[in-house]
């Protein structure tokens, strides 16, 4: 493979057919890589290659490669490089895919492909095997171009998926690497394995009490919409979805006013439906991974259900299975710094349920969860899951089949439909939406009733554009700044001054923007340290366009 490799004759009209201009650096971060889609082609075409490259490393297991952006506006557009078991793509290789991303000529490229199959002895036996998807974009097919020609080089057998949801790309990849014991590589697989669960669990809930079935969904005008209206055949009217932003036609209606993203950062209701007092909400993002619920109440009051309530409902309900159950499990959730300072709170002291504190980012999330038995991870932003250790799962199947007392029995077989209906290789949108659907159905719950359970410390997000986000460093789950110097002692001085007040600022992975957090005894006062903290942040980088106000 070396010498295949070096042979700059064979690689050199690949590569040329999409050359670095130069003009931007990339950078891939918890989120892959994400520029405007007119600077990203030769990006495209080399992590083709590194993703083929990738598969022969592992021996030919199959890997994934997702083009999207996610919430980003429509003229964006990224890459998302997935593992053999559904994961994240291992963070040794992020560098490479850094790397290879800003290249500046051929020889460099070539001589990186040689360090690469060099430094993890690459065997030329082991035929590359790649799964890909994408999402709405207008831009998708041009780059899936560019993804092809790079995975052709190494002469990579694919599947191109063709619009599916990220999630979607994760199950797919899962369940080939498996043997199909985690499903089928495909669609219908896909929507029965979450959705049977479901179904079962619903005959199960006897009295809905304040529980409704009907969901506004407001679906981004991406692929979340496009794939929901697959969805409801599965559903079999157990859900009655009406569908809102659902226009995949207009590209640039994508994630505009509308998607979880816009509801959480704006706190406000999403635009392009109507807005009727206590109708459910539900908003995804433009690759269906995140989740958020909302509502208003009688007086226009806007209320947000977001990932941290997200993972207190189900948090509270897992443990009152295994409770029920007998079963001795240690359920743990995963937070990160933008979860609110009152949601821990419950958590630890209301629900009883360890918490731990990681950076923001799916992969450590993913990865501190793998430390319980059954590990909850949310994102404040609605990205998260639940993942079953191996050994639990068998566990609670086995026991399901001999347990003889009906209460315990009836837990047992709720545990086993909560595990098929979620999707453990990342969060998705579609299997979030069945498990909050299931747990208010079985507490007999409305949003009203679910929001309730505690009050939110009023919260402002909120971002400064710099030159350079690399400037930043942080520490501590990334709760303190550590660089630049003298940053984190002005944001302790601000904080003090607010009554319950917190603050952290954190580098962005794919932009040129820092991200500020700030929460208090008041929206106002909330709102006022996040200014206070942003402007901080202008000064101290030396920021691009309008000044914090």
């Amino acid at each position: 493979m070396t010498e295949w490799v070096e042979n700059a004759v064979k690689l050199k009209s690949n590569i040329e057919l999409y050359p670095n201009p130069g003009t931007k650096v990339f950078q891939y971060g918890t989120s892959g890589i994400r520029y405007n889609y007119e600077h990203l082609d030769h990006v495209m075409h080399r992590m083709g290659m590194l993703v083929a490259l990738r598969s022969m490393y592992l021996k030919s297991a199959a890997v994934g490669l997702m083009i999207t952006a996610s919430h980003n506006p429509q003229d964006d557009n990224g890459v998302k490089l997935i593992d053999p078991h559904g994961e994240m793509l291992d963070s040794s290789w992020e560098g490479l895919a850094t790397e290879l991303s800003n290249a500046s000529n051929v020889h460099d490229l070539c001589s990186m492909f040689v360090n690469i199959v060099t430094k993890y002895n690459i065997s030329p036996l082991y035929t590359p095997r790649v799964f890909i998807g994408r999402d709405t974009r207008h831009s998708c097919k041009q780059l899936l171009n560019a993804v092809l020609s790079g995975i052709k080089a190494f002469k990579s057998n694919f599947d191109d998926f063709g619009i599916i949801t990220t999630p979607m790309l994760h199950f797919f990849v899962r369940c080939h690497n498996t043997n199909g014991l985690y499903g089928q590589p495909n669609e219908q697989s896909y929507f029965t394995k979450l959705t049977n669960g479901f179904k079962i669990m619903r005959k199960m809930c006897l009295n809905f009490k304040n529980y409704s079935p009907i969901i506004e969904f407001d679906g981004a005008n991406g692929v979340g919409a496009l794939k929901m209206k697959d969805a409801i055949k599965y559903l079999d009217n157990t859900l009655v979805i009406n569908m809102n932003n659902d226009d995949t036609t207009n590209t640039e209606k994508l994630n505009f006013k509308c998607g979880a993203d816009y509801v959480k950062s704006n706190q406000c209701p999403p635009t392009g439906l109507a807005i009727k007092p206590s109708a459910k909400y539900l908003s995804v993002d433009g690759d269906a991974d995140r989740i958020v619920y909302s509502f208003i109440d009688e007086n226009n009051k806007f209320f947000l259900l977001d990932g941290d309530r997200i993972a207190t409902l189900v948090a509270g309900y897992m443990k009152d299975l295994f409770t029920v159950s007998g079963l001795n499990v240690n359920v743990g959730l995963v937070q990160t710094a933008y979860s609110n300072g009152n949601s821990t709170k419950y958590v630890t002291e209301k629900l009883k349920v360890p918490v731990a504190c990681v950076p923001t980012g799916v992969k450590y999330l993913h990865h501190k969860a793998n430390d319980y038995d059954v590990g909850i991870y949310f994102e404040a932003n609605g990205h998260g899951t639940l993942l079953f250790k191996d050994a639990i799962g068998e566990l609670i199947r086995n026991q399901s089949a001999i347990e003889k007392d009906e209460i315990k029995l009836l837990a047992l077989k709720k545990l086993v439909c909560i595990m098929d209906m979620t999707n453990e290789t990342v969060g998705d949108a579609y299997s979030d939406m069945l498990i909050v659907e299931t747990v208010l159905c079985e507490r007999g719950w409305s949003l009203s009733d679910w929001y309730n359970t505690y009050s939110d410390l009023p919260n402002r997000l909120t971002k400064v554009t710099v030159k350079d986000r690399n400037i930043f460093a942080t520490g501590d789950a990334e709760r303190i700044c550590t660089k630049p110097l003298g940053l984190q002692e002005k944001i302790n001085s601000i904080v003090s001054k607010y009554p319950l007040g917190r603050s952290f600022v954190r580098p962005s992975g794919t932009e040129d923007v820092v991200r500020i957090y700030a929460e208090a005894d008041t929206q106002t006062n909330a709102d006022k340290l996040a200014v206070e903290v942003a402007t901080t942040v202008y000064d101290f980088a030396d920021g691009v366009g309008k000044k914090p106000e």
